[in-house]
């Protein structure tokens, strides 16, 4: 867990937000070892921004690599921040039960998704 929230800190001042001013880097580490990372990216239209947790998932997804095991999201506050509701359904597409390490500056806390986003929509819903 260690090297994943090390890894999303690396690349936390790539963040794009002038707007909130709140920058949050995420490191997701798939089945296969490999280690993807993102940054949120903001947007003047505020419903274009896109979490750091997502950019990640999405990077990994771009590069074949489907089986996420762990999402780590970083943010230099006090406090972790858990993923909102959008990362949440996005993680849960790849792994409803990935687990999810929430770090700040001072602390460390961990979850698994079903436990973050408990009756996720899933596509057995679609069938």
């Amino acid at each position: 867990m260690d090297e994943l929230v090390e890894a999303a800190k690396a690349v936390l001042n790539n963040a794009y937000a002038p707007y909130s001013k709140f920058k949050v880097a995420a490191a997701v580490k798939t089945r296969s070892g490999k280690v993807y990372t993102g940054v949120n990216v903001e947007n003047a239209s505020y419903g274009l921004t896109v979490c750091a947790e997502r950019v990640a998932i999405f990077k990994a997804v771009s590069e074949g690599d489907r089986d996420i095991e762990v999402v780590a999201v970083y943010v230099d506050a006090d406090e972790p921040v858990a993923p909102c509701g959008a990362c949440r359904q996005v993680i849960a597409e790849f792994n409803p039960n990935a687990l999810v390490v929430m770090a700040s500056r001072n602390k460390v806390k961990t979850a698994r998704l079903s436990e973050l986003l408990p009756m996720a929509f899933t596509g057995e819903r679609l069938r």
